[in-house]
């Protein structure tokens, strides 16, 4: 007898079926399928034209209409590193205060001139720069361009002011001294660029800070904030016939000061082995780790096979320090490694921190990690995955006409080619894995570092002895333990500037 089957029980019993397959075999996740990424977009960058003015500065128009605003961005090149011997924290001191005050404006006046015009002014000091930026809604385009040349060509450094400013800063450093991971990457500094201008904090100390007068102010003022010295780049709605007439008008009278200032120091002193140095912090749950050796300036040409090198170590991303501190050991929360190249010179640094009993064994490592990054290729998936993320990061750099305008300021501040931008792709993704071996073994030498720990040494004390030889230093002593760089090479004129 034949039993006929509805079509509709027939499609169930399908469905079904198929489903018990799919059950029995292994399960399937998105992640399995991930769609298909295409490559980033050609980074094509055409360096604005730039112009001189009679006094020195260099102007440049990032034009762009998509909304009625102009922002003014003017580097002057002079930053940390010219702090007077003794006198850290100076230049970010003098930015601060810009806004604070001119001649012939209150801090609340020029506060109030931005506010109405829709804007806003951010000012400050690094390593290589200091800055002063202002931004207003394009109808108020003049108003930006005075209250800019106000802010750099006749700041007042009212008494008042000064010591406002000092008080702030002395709470700030009260702060931040209590944060280990401050105090790693200040000592880390001193040491590894001992003898340089870039071996102390941009920030100051307590007794630096008390130090500086209002007379030092203004004459780190009057030596670096000149024209020579400086870049304009103005972004937003305005014609470069009109950004040209007002930045001759409101800064062209701007005069170079007399004499060439001085020059930095830039020679560190040679590790010949490794230091260790801790700063005990009784009681601490977690001790800070750095590990750091002496890199290059931005300008070198090594710098494209160290970015490859440092992404593979630790960059961001999936890197070799957290897959092995973090995901196959559970010692951190986060470890990563930061190239960090200034005008002059430049620093490798793995970072992570860890629970006080583990200092020892996350520290050895990390070393073992460096180690291993200088004595044999990385795997090929490691090479293109720091390819694809450099030259894909570097797509993003350029969505914004702010942005394009950041990457013409980094390309003229450091010397760069013209082409530099348009060539980072094919830089990037040309070097092997043996090229960047090669360059990562000038650099990077686990036998002549600097490392430096944060934390109760009492708890990891007898396993130091595996690391080196090792210099302690009670963190309520850290100011004695560093003495103020003397006047020296530091104070010889600069050749040709």
């Amino acid at each position: 007898m034949n039993i006929s089957i509805p079509a509709w029980e027939r499609l169930a019993l399908r469905v079904f079926m198929a489903l018990v397959v799919c059950m029995a075999g292994p399960l399937l996740h998105a992640r399995d399928f991930p769609p298909a990424v295409p490559p980033p977009a050609a980074v094509n960058f055409h360096m604005p034209v730039v112009h001189r003015l009679s006094n020195g500065l260099r102007v440049f128009l990032v034009k762009s209409n998509h909304v009625p605003i102009v922002r003014l961005y003017a580097i002057v090149q002079a930053g940390a590193e010219a702090d007077p011997p003794g006198l850290a924290g100076t230049a970010t001191m003098v930015a601060g205060l810009l806004p604070e005050g001119t001649r012939s404006h209150s801090a609340y006046q020029i506060a109030e001139m931005i506010d109405h015009a829709g804007g806003s002014v951010d000012t400050g000091a690094g390593w290589d720069e200091s800055y002063a930026n202002v931004s207003v809604l394009s109808d108020h385009k003049s108003l930006a361009f005075k209250v800019l040349a106000d802010l750099l060509i006749h700041p007042a450094f009212a008494d008042g002011e000064v010591q406002r400013i000092r008080k702030q800063t002395l709470s700030a450093l009260d702060v931040v001294d209590q944060d280990p991971g401050y105090v790693a990457n200040v000592v880390l500094r001193r040491y590894l660029f001992a003898g340089t201008s870039y071996a102390h904090s941009e920030d100051g100390t307590r007794r630096s800070i008390e130090s500086i007068t209002r007379r030092d102010l203004r004459n780190f003022h009057a030596r670096y904030y000149v024209p020579s010295r400086t870049i304009l780049a103005v972004v937003g709605d305005i014609s470069e016939a009109r950004c040209l007439s007002m930045a001759t008008h409101f800064l062209g009278r701007w005069k170079n000061g007399d004499g060439a200032p001085p020059q930095a120091s830039i020679e560190p002193r040679p590790l010949h082995s490794r230091q260790v140095i801790v700063v005990n912090r009784p009681d601490s749950v977690q001790t800070e780790i750095r590990v750091a050796n002496l890199g290059i300036p931005r300008s070198n040409p090594d710098y494209f096979a160290l970015k490859i090198a440092n992404q593979v170590l630790g960059g961001p991303a999936a890197n070799r320090l957290f897959d092995v501190l973090r995901t196959e050991h559970g010692l951190a929360y986060g470890a990563s490694s930061d190239l960090d190249c200034y005008s002059m010179l430049g620093a490798w640094v793995a970072k992570t921190s860890t629970r006080t009993s583990d200092t020892i064994k996350a520290t050895r490592m990390v070393l073992n990690q460096i180690a291993r990054l200088r004595q044999q290729p990385a795997r090929q998936w490691e090479i293109q995955n720091a390819r694809d993320y450099l030259v894909g990061h570097e797509a993003l750099e350029f969505e914004s006409a702010s942005q394009v305008a950041s990457q013409a300021l980094e390309m003229m501040i450091y010397h760069l080619p013209v082409d530099y931008w348009n060539q980072f792709p094919n830089k990037i993704r040309s070097l092997t894995a043996a090229q960047v071996l090669a360059v990562t073994r000038k650099y990077l030498d686990p036998d002549d570092d600097v490392i430096v720990l944060v934390g109760d040494v009492n708890a990891f004390r007898s396993g130091l002895k595996k690391l080196g030889t090792v210099h302690v230093i009670p963190i309520a002593e850290l100011g004695r333990a560093f003495p103020q760089r003397r006047k020296g090479t530091a104070d010889r004129p600069a050749p040709g500037r």
